[in-house]
Formats: structure tokens, C-alpha cells, sequence
């Protein structure tokens, strides 16, 4: 199989030629699978399984044996029943269908399941795809649809599966995409054959490393603060990279850059933080003691765990809080983690209500996500709707600054994240945690309370050990927006 142009290496050539190559060619280059990517291939599994439930008279054809899923899927056209996974190929292209549902005695239609909650363009050039290797084994295609999740879904005791999914007609946009259908597949297929890679700089479709399927790879080059780190720069990354500039300091004079790109490329040429005093002072100033540092953490996943909930809800599990008295007290911390595999949602509510006082600023980062949060607990517990409103309410969002670039410092390369903030600051830093992000955080917790989708469990040293490290990737949070703040006065 391995000059096979299959659906996935399809739709890896549309986005990058270099990357289908070596997929072919150089599998050992491609980025290794991470635990943010697995979960992703456990939740589209799980919801691929769940998809079946909709058709309960359906055959599963799905092989390990690559020649035997093949023989079987032909096998099986004459039971005029839903197939999962079947396979068809001709002597160039291979795909395998999620589900194949007769229509009459003749056609048949193409559902596509995936675990987003609205079609995508990439899903239709999936389906274009598809619907020709199909067509070309002599199969006779109806229609072709998406089922995806539903966003409005609300758990109500077990998972409906019929009401989890919407089922979208897609089959115009799917017609107008395989007018090229042919053309890309010849241009792909002459790729996969060359013994060397596409000699294309950069991709049509390319972003840039920020959005590359292999940076590691295909970006190396780059230096440090180069033109891809521009603060908010869009395609001005692209054009400059074209002109043969990479990095910030080079960029010509004359070149169009925002305000915030100019104190940008200023500082990397001097090396030296911008730092707007008048701006900083009035943003001090105008807090109110005592200060409340607040972060939260939470899971998003596909299929709803509890009643009242919906498809990837931000949940929250975890938060940090530290007080601070005075500018110069010494802060006093408070935490909270769900324990158990009930619904984190009400404990997590009365112990953020209990360490809260009812006077003074609560410094959040990157407020929206935390209001975000709120208002869905203020809707799912409106008893406590007034009390949350009162919070929000006292709300202070310390990324402001760093958006508005009253202070920048070169080493956060055009982000205002807090996880460049905060070394570039105070030379903290998330690197040498055991848990260093909010992604492995929400899948940390998710395993010890809920285990894995493949039935995995985690031992009581896991637990005890992962609920450490959770405490401590969560505090550094809170406690690293006090060193912001206390560096500010200075």
C-alpha cells in the first residue's frame, strides 16, 4: 500500500504536498502522536462507534487484514444493509467508508461521521474523495452527508445516539469539489511516485510553522523571533518570508507594521523591554484590595459524562486561588480539585463560593474563558446565578496589559499567553512540570476520574501522584499573575 493514494494522504496533499510526501516516504519524520492527538483518535472512535447505534441493523466489516476488509466489503454489497468500514480500491486510490446506507436496490448513500459539531470544508473534499474511489469500483452514489454532533444535545440519562447526531446533506458542496477531484488525485498520485520530495518553498494553502502539519521539520531553519512571531501578523509572515526576511529585526523600515508590530520590531532590535509606566500605574491603581488570583480548569470532550450536560461544555474540575491583602502581604492560597467521578460541577460552585470574599478585584487571565464558565453555571445552577453575576462582575483581566502592549518584552516571540508572560517576567516557568499545560491537565484529570476509552484505569499511586501535579501546574498560574502584578509596581 504504501504508493496507494488513500483518503487520509488525500487530504494530507491538499494541505501540504511536502507533508503527503513524507508521509509516503519518510514515516519516521512525521510528529509523533502525543496525548492530546490520541485523545483526539479515542473521542472520534468513540464517537464513530456511537454513530453505528443510529443504523442498528448494520454490518461491521472492519479488518485488521487490509486484503480481507476488501474481500469482505464486496462480499457484502448484496445484503443491501448499512456497512461500517467499508473498504474499495482500484490499482491507484483507496478509501474505507464509515457508513454505506442502501438507498434502493442500485445506489447507495455516503455517511461521513465526525466528532465536530458543524461541516468543515476539509469534510467535503473527504467526501469528494470518497464518493470517486467509490463510483470507480462501480458502486452507485446517491447522496453524501455528514453526521456530526449536535451542539444543542443535552444528557437526559443514557446517551441517545439519534438525537447526539444531525445528519447535514452536503451533497452540493461535495458535487462542486469533485469538478477537481481528478486533477488533484493525478497531481498527488505523480507526488507519491517521485522518488523526491515537491520542490515548493511554500505550501498554496501553508500559514506558516504556526499552523504546519510538521514544523519541527519543515521550519527548522527559522530563527528565533522570527516574522511568523509578529504580533497578530497574519499573511504579513508569508509576504516577508517570500522576500527572503525571517527574522523581526530585519524587517525593512518602510514595510507596513501595526503599532503594537513596531514596539515589536523595536525591542528586538534593542534587546530591551517597551514598558508604558503611565498605563501600568493606572492600571494598578485602580484595583481594589483585597485581590483575588483566580484560574480554572477544565475538560471538553464530545459525549456529554453527566445529565445537563452538552457536547464539549467546558467543565470545570480545578481551580487556584491566591489572596493577596496588600501589595506587600504575603499571598494566601486556596484550591480546589474534584475528587470522584460524579458531576465536579456543584462542589467545585460551593468551594470557589466559600474562599471568595464579597469585597474585591478578582484577577483573572484572559477573562472571556473564565465568564465563558460562569455563565454556563449560572445557567445550569440558577440558584446560584446572583452570586456568580456579583463575581464576574468584580472581574479584572491582567492580560490586558500584554494586549495592549503597555509592557513587552522579546522574549514572549508576539504572545501575550501567560505562558510566555510569565517567564519572560519573572524567569518562571511551566517547562519542567509533570503536567505543563491546560490540555494535559483536562486529560489528566478526565483518566484519573473516568479512565481511558480502551477501559485503561489508573492505579491509586496515579492518582495520588497526577492530583499533585495538578495542584501544583494550577497554582503556578495564580501564583505567577501575584509575581506580574508585584513586578508591575516595581
Amino acid at each position: 500500500m504504501s504508493h496507494l493514494l488513500s483518503k487520509s494522504r488525500y487530504l494530507y496533499g491538499l494541505q501540504c504536498p511536502k507533508f503527503l510526501w513524507m508521509a509516503v516516504h519518510e514515516p519516521d519524520k512525521l510528529p509523533k502522536v502525543d496525548e492530546v492527538l490520541q485523545h483526539r483518535f479515542d473521542q472520534g472512535h468513540l464517537v464513530g462507534k456511537l454513530a453505528q447505534e443510529v443504523y442498528p441493523d448494520g454490518i461491521n466489516i472492519a479488518e485488521d487484514d487490509f486484503k480481507e476488509n476488501l474481500k469482505k466489503s464486496k462480499e457484502l454489497l448484496s445484503k443491501r444493509k448499512p456497512l461500517f468500514e467499508a473498504a474499495f480500491k482500484n490499482s491507484k486510490i483507496y478509501s474505507r467508508a464509515d457508513i454505506l446506507v442502501p438507498v434502493n436496490d442500485n445506489e447507495w448513500d455516503i455517511v461521513e461521521v465526525k466528532s465536530g459539531t458543524a461541516p468543515k470544508e476539509i469534510n467535503i473534499h473527504d467526501l469528494a474523495f470518497q464518493k470517486h474511489c467509490y463510483e470507480e469500483e462501480g458502486l452507485s452514489i446517491k447522496k453524501c452527508f455528514l453526521m456530526h454532533i449536535n451542539g444543542k444535545y443535552i444528557r437526559n440519562g443514557e446517551i441517545n445516539p439519534n438525537e447526539l447526531f444531525q445528519k447535514t446533506d452536503v451533497d452540493p458542496l461535495v458535487n462542486e469539489a469533485s469538478k477537481s477531484i481528478q486533477e488533484n488525485i493525478n497531481h498527488m498520485i505523480s507526488i507519491i511516485e517521485s522518488n523526491k520530495p515537491p520542490k515548493e518553498k511554500i505550501c498554496e494553502n501553508c500559514g506558516g510553522p504556526n499552523n504546519c502539519t510538521n514544523p519541527e521539520e519543515f521550519w527548522s531553519f527559522l530563527p528565533e523571533n522570527n516574522v511568523f512571531c509578529l504580533y497578530r501578523g497574519g499573511k504579513k509572515g508569508i509576504e516577508l518570508y517570500e522576500k527572503g526576511i525571517l527574522s523581526i529585526k530585519d524587517i525593512p523600515t518602510g514595510f507596513n507594521l501595526s503599532a503594537n508590530q513596531q514596539i515589536q520590531k523595536k525591542c528586538e532590535e534593542t534587546g530591551e523591554p517597551y514598558i508604558e509606566v503611565k498605563k501600568i500605574k493606572s492600571f494598578i491603581d485602580g484595583l481594589e484590595f483585597p485581590l483575588y488570583f483566580l484560574d480554572f480548569e477544565t475538560y471538553s470532550i464530545a459525549v456529554p459524562l453527566h445529565d445537563g450536560m452538552s457536547p464539549y461544555q467546558q467543565v470545570p474540575f480545578q481551580f487556584s486561588l491566591h489572596i493577596l491583602n496588600s501589595m506587600d502581604s504575603k499571598p494566601e492560597h486556596h484550591s480546589f480539585l474534584a475528587e470522584g467521578s460524579k458531576d465536579s460541577r456543584p462542589t467545585f460552585l460551593k468551594a470557589l463560593n466559600k474562599v471568595i470574599g464579597k469585597k474585591g478585584n478578582i484577577i483573572v487571565y484572559n477573562a472571556p474563558f473564565e465568564n465563558r464558565i460562569l455563565n454556563e453555571l449560572s445557567r445550569d445552577f440558577p440558584k446560584e446565578a446572583r452570586w456568580v453575576n456579583d463575581v464576574q462582575d468584580r472581574f479584572v483581566d491582567l492580560l490586558i496589559p500584554f494586549r495592549k502592549f503597555y509592557y513587552y518584552h522579546p522574549k514572549q516571540e508576539g504572545s501575550a499567553s501567560i505562558k510566555k508572560v510569565l517567564p519572560a517576567l519573572t524567569g518562571k516557568s511551566y517547562v519542567d512540570l509533570e503536567i505543563a499545560g491546560g490540555d494535559s491537565a483536562s486529560l489528566q484529570y478526565l483518566y484519573i476520574t473516568h479512565g481511558k476509552t480502551d477501559g485503561t484505569k489508573p492505579t491509586e499511586k496515579e492518582i495520588v501522584e497526577i492530583r499533585k501535579n495538578l495542584k501544583k501546574y494550577c497554582a503556578l498560574d495564580t501564583m505567577g499573575m501575584v509575581d506580574i502584578l508585584k513586578i508591575f509596581k516595581k
